[in-house]
């Protein structure tokens, strides 16, 4: 399993244990991802770490003074 942090504007756009697809987008020196529809997007990424599946579940939703993040685990 593997985990990652994606920053969502705004509250109530996917709940914990929602089923989730992502984008891969390619920058010159790594990749980022964005949970479809256009609901939070990654950091960016080295390409050793590049994600392998394109599903996952919303594990957890956090909320701090920097906004909405969202916690999805893929099955890799």
């Amino acid at each position: 399993m593997r985990e990652m942090e994606f920053k969502m504007e705004r509250e109530n756009l996917v709940q914990e244990g929602d089923e989730v697809t992502v984008t891969e987008g390619i920058l010159p020196s790594a990749y980022y991802y964005t949970i479809n529809p256009a609901v939070a997007m990654s950091g960016n990424y080295a390409f050793r770490e590049r994600l392998r599946s394109d599903r996952g579940i919303v594990r957890e939703i956090k909320h701090n003074e920097k906004g909405y993040y969202v916690v999805v685990e893929f099955d890799e």
